[in-house]
């Protein structure tokens, strides 16, 4: 049960400025450990903000979509669901700066994969990936020790998919004021789609965000459940009420928001993580682009990158 997980207990911050509050804190001790002996302005132009780490970030969780859609066999949505919230967990405590993110994101799903029970051999994991597929392995299994170590060992993922089925069978049987709730699939599966490039799994319940894409496929359909939450799920209890309607208000602004990181934009903070990268993982940048499939081929940017890479590297061993 939710109320009672790792998750609940570990992995839930108050609001969004808990969550970067979190993502500064890694952003600036990493800072401070590689550029000590450098001084404030060379470390604001060489190093990325944590608010540049946050674009990053949102174009691998898109990267890391795009992947499980294009899987086979075809990966159920918990899978990555799951994947996601270790994607996330890792990245509130440690910098993208620390370590290589695209590596961590197919670790994530390969994680995921054995967690979420969807049986697939690491020769069929690494088949969908692009590149030296024995040097994937390779790596996927060296980072899989220390996603788990990084996430506590807390592998419970509990995602709003099945809370999300309850609610449908519940409004099925006990509201037939709504026309065909079925009708409610597209716009909740839309919903669901954009909250994940969202801080929402780290702040709210499954159950409350759930809730979320029923009311919000529900206003957009022009069908009113109103009635189904005042006066069946929470008739008794109008405290409980109160606070579901904030949270919904807050979900709904935050998917609203979402914002798709520009290409160009990405590549140019992609250029400045190659020189800002941990030296100590600096083998691994090699692989940084081909280990998943991205929009771009271009082989002048890859050859730009490992330059850099290797600039870097010079540069914060002899800061």
């Amino acid at each position: 049960m939710f109320a009672s997980s790792t998750q609940r207990n570990f992995w839930m911050f108050k609001d969004e400025s808990d969550v970067s509050n979190a993502r500064l804190s890694a952003n600036l001790k990493y800072i401070a450990s590689k550029g000590k002996n450098m001084a404030f302005h060379q470390r604001e132009s060489y190093f990325l903000s944590a608010l540049e780490e946050k674009i990053l970030m949102m174009s691998c969780e898109y990267q890391l979509r795009d992947f499980c859609r294009k899987f086979q066999p075809p990966m159920p949505r918990c899978v990555v669901g799951t994947a996601l919230h270790y994607l996330k967990r890792f990245y509130v405590n440690n910098s993208v700066m620390d370590y290589p993110p695209k590596e961590i994101l197919v670790t994530c799903v390969y994680l995921a994969c054995k967690v979420e029970e969807f049986n697939v051999s690491m020769d069929q994991f690494v088949g969908n990936l692009k590149g030296d597929r024995e040097k994937a392995a390779a790596i996927i299994l060296s980072n899989e020790l220390l996603l788990m170590q990084q996430l506590d060992y807390q592998l419970t993922a509990h995602n709003p998919f099945r809370p999300l089925e309850g609610l449908m069978i519940d409004m099925k049987t006990r509201f037939p004021n709504v026309n065909s709730p079925e009708r409610l699939r597209p716009g909740i599966d839309e919903f669901l789609e954009q909250v994940f490039y969202t801080d929402a799994i780290l702040i709210y319940s499954p159950s409350q965000i759930a809730l979320a894409a029923i009311i919000h496929s529900a206003s957009t359909s022009k069908e009113n459940v109103d009635e189904y939450i005042t006066q069946i799920l929470f008739a008794e209890d109008q405290k409980r009420l109160s606070n579901l309607i904030e949270a919904v208000k807050k979900i709904r602004v935050m998917v609203r928001n979402v914002q798709v990181p520009q290409r160009e934009m990405v590549k140019s903070l992609e250029k400045k993580l190659a020189l800002c990268c941990n030296p100590d993982n600096i083998h691994r940048s090699h692989f940084y682009n081909e280990i998943v499939s991205t929009e771009s081929n271009d082989e002048s940017l890859e050859r730009h990158i490992r330059s850099a890479a290797m600039k870097g590297s010079r540069l914060l061993k002899n800061s």
